[in-house]
């Protein structure tokens, strides 16, 4: 359904090609009269097969599941390193807390990036908290698309970075079939995993269930997740047709939120004092999409739910906390951590409920021509508690004879969502525009139970998006030339725009005027480029606190920034030299050079003189006795913001039978501070990050006549030690992880 918004992009037939029609290489069948079989129908895309970027007025990335497969990713990191434009960051070694930028925007938390499975956003709050603390196995899914560029304001609320779309698999028309897994590897990594598929003449079926657990980076942190999945696709009389999907989730992990130390990192990058730290975590969602084609008109209706909640028991929350109640007489400091320090209970659930219908309209009989309209009604509640708990294993709050336990915090926050779009599709031969406007306006509200007296604190938000993109194919070939100018809007999060007592901060939205021009080319043989230079110039951009000179998880205005630069991606198989044989080897690369992340406003941070402070560190605020001297940071580069990100994989097939491939990503140098300096500091949230290759490799044998397929990976093939963010502390990349799976059909 979401698909809808691109296809009224797409060059079309002479009736207007239905959202979910496969794309196929004999002439399309007769027009749709009504009813389609429920099992033709594909996961909710937002580009659909690769062949069709070449119609939409943006940059664009598909990761079929052949592809999905060769590049055998642990986890959405992996599987999204090589599309162009994207930066994605570590931070626990295993993946489960997704950290990507786009464009050089800060990966924090994935917060300038709108994340989708088969359409529905998975962020735990997408408009009053999008930070991914939650993040769907990579393994379940057949594909992933990325979008960018102005035809991402189809979706919001977030339409800066772009759209990362996960996609399920397709339920089957007919028959059953099914594949179980078995994998291992170093670092305890273990993976089982079960996948059944059945379909008839009403629809189809496909159920999912997987286990899995693995080590992270560091010393004492692991995970163990299960996730189930149902998909149904159902055939109703006239021409009804509904899908339903639903997945449970739980994450039973021992991780800590806190980096290293200068000290500490140089003694061992991988250790970590703080493992009695947990994080517990469960999600249940459910989604319904029902979909009916009259004519010319195609109207789908999406409704969805879900219900997530973390507990994350933590000793500290960065590496400036050593840990974070060494005020209590009886936690002495690193010494007692294990006896009688105290933890931090940070107690969260996430509720979200919405609906929205969209519909695809054909105008005239030429087919050129198509409008689309959409809505969504969308409500979430955040129920945020801390308590603070008198001991390392504790999981409730303490005495109150403990200086540090007790309930510190019960926030209750709310935001209600409405909004709508329209983008009009015209064409004239190879040439096509799409103009479109969408419109966010978001309600919110905080209230403070630790206190019967504070004001409940209200705040709305309406913002109008517009945006236009062109096509053109110069002589319907195999080259598109497309283009795109959109705003980019982003809303605050609740906490960040009204303040416990119920007053409202003047954090203004998260706003930009994005434009991209490229090229795209799918040619005959094996050969496609495309190749985009962008720009973003925020009037305003939202940062965290710990990049703009402090530490913690507030965010803060950077004010006007700008992003401009190149991005390409191609690929090269041997049959464009005429290969014909079953044995084909290829290359592909990608590369984003972001030659300007800069602060572009008048921008000022404050500098450590040791006076309560430390020596050289770069702070966001003067101290209270003034003595902090002031630099301008204006013209700096934005803190984690590589300037090149690059990655070539080579690779062969034999037939069906065999595959292999390498792989070499590079991360240039970053800066983690407004300042850009190289001072180290000994909490380690401050200096540079320097640039890194990172080899990978993976096999994959299907045995024939067995239905049997093994497959093995490497990660970071020399194993590498490398430094991957600062903002809590030093941590380090992952170690060298391989594995090898079994897969057996039945």
């Amino acid at each position: 359904m979401i698909r809808l918004a691109i296809l009224a992009l797409l060059q079309p037939p002479t009736q207007p090609r239905l959202p979910d029609e496969p794309a196929r290489a004999h002439p399309p069948q007769a027009p749709d009269t009504g009813r389609r079989r429920a099992a033709d129908l594909p996961a909710i895309e937002v580009i659909g097969r690769s062949s069709r970027l070449r119609t939409i007025p943006g940059s664009g990335f598909v990761l079929d599941a052949a592809e999905l497969r060769a590049k055998r990713p642990r986890n959405l990191h992996d599987a999204l390193r090589g599309a162009p434009g994207l930066f994605v960051r570590d931070e626990d070694g295993i993946g489960i807390r997704p950290n990507i930028g786009i464009r050089g925007l800060n990966p924090t938390r994935s917060q300038a990036v709108l994340l989708l499975e088969d359409g529905v956003p998975f962020s735990i709050a997408p408009y009053g908290d999008n930070a991914s603390y939650y993040v769907p196995p990579i393994d379940r899914f057949a594909g992933v698309e990325v979008l960018k560029g102005a035809s991402q304001i189809g979706y919001g609320p977030r339409t800066i970075g772009g759209v990362i779309n996960l996609l399920s698999p397709t339920p089957p028309r007919s028959g059953a079939a099914g594949s179980f897994s078995l994998g291992g590897g170093n670092r305890d990594y273990r993976l089982g995993q079960v996948r059944y598929r059945t379909g008839a003449e009403w629809g189809g079926v496909v159920g999912d269930l997987l286990l899995k657990r693995a080590a992270a980076g560091r010393r004492n942190l692991g995970t163990t997740i299960a996730d189930g999945t149902i998909k149904a696709s159902i055939d109703l009389p006239d021409g009804h047709e509904l899908t339903v999907k639903g997945n449970v989730y739980r994450e039973r992990s021992q991780l800590t939120y806190s980096g290293l130390t200068e000290a500490e990192y140089a003694q061992d990058p991988f250790a970590n004092v703080f493992e009695r730290d947990s994080m517990f975590a469960d999600r249940v969602a459910l989604a319904a999409t029902h979909r009916l084609a009259r004519g010319g008109v195609v109207v789908t209706t999406r409704a969805y739910g879900s219900w997530f909640a973390r507990d994350w028991w933590r000793q500290s929350s960065n590496s400036a906390q050593r840990p974070n109640d060494a005020s209590d007489p009886a936690c002495g400091g690193l010494a007692n951590l294990a006896t009688t320090c105290g933890n931090e209970g940070r107690l969260r659930q996430y509720r979200v409920v919405g609906v929205e219908p969209r519909a695809l309209i054909g105008l005239g009989s030429s087919g050129h021509a198509s409008l689309e309209l959409g809505a969504r009604a969308h409500y979430e509640v955040q129920d945020r508690r801390q308590e603070n708990g008198a001991s390392p294993l504790a999981r409730a709050a303490g005495p109150s004879t403990d200086p540090n336990a007790g309930l510190r915090e019960s926030n209750l926050r709310k935001n209600g969502a409405f909004a709508g779009f329209g983008q009009l599709r015209l064409g004239s031969g190879p040439f096509s525009v799409t103009p479109g406007l969408r419109a966010e306006y978001v309600r919110y509200q905080r209230h403070n139970r630790l206190d019967p007296t504070a004001p409940l604190g209200e705040t709305t938000l309406f913002r109008l998006i517009p945006g236009i993109g062109v096509t053109w194919r110069p002589g319907d070939g195999p080259a598109t030339v497309f283009g795109g100018w959109h705003r980019g809007f982003a809303p605050p999060r609740t906490e960040d725009v009204l303040t416990n007592d119920g007053g409202v901060v003047d954090l203004a939205a998260e706003e930009s005027w994005n434009a991209e021009l490229g090229v795209r080319y799918d040619g005959p043989a094996g050969l496609r480029l495309e190749a985009t230079a962008f720009q973003l110039d925020f009037t305003n951009q939202i940062v965290p606190a710990s990049v703009a000179g402090g530490s913690g998880a507030t965010l803060t205005s950077a004010g006007e920034t700008l992003h401009r630069g190149l991005e390409f991606a191609g690929r090269l198989g041997t049959e464009a030299f005429g290969a014909t044989g079953t044995t084909r080897g290829w290359l592909s690369a990608s590369w984003t050079w972001v030659a300007v992340a800069r602060f572009e406003s008048a921008r000022y941070a404050w500098i450590g003189t040791g006076t309560g402070d430390l020596v050289g560190k770069v702070y966001p605020a003067p101290d209270p006795a003034g003595l902090r001297p002031r630099v301008s940071v204006t013209g700096n580069r934005l803190p984690y913001a590589p300037e090149h990100v690059l990655r070539a994989a080579l690779g062969i097939d034999v037939g069906a039978r065999f595959g292999a491939s390498v792989e070499a990503v590079h991360t240039s140098a970053q800066f983690t501070d407004p300042v850009n300096t190289a001072r180290l500091v000994a909490d380690g949230q401050q200096g540079p990050i320097a640039g890194v290759t990172v080899w990978n490799a993976s096999a994959d044998w299907r045995i024939p006549g067995l239905g049997t397929r093994l497959s093995a990976g490497v990660k970071n093939l020399f194993d590498r030690v490398y430094l991957v963010d600062r903002s809590r502390g030093l941590m380090p990349g992952a170690p060298r992880l391989f594995d090898l799976t079994m897969t057996v059909d039945f």
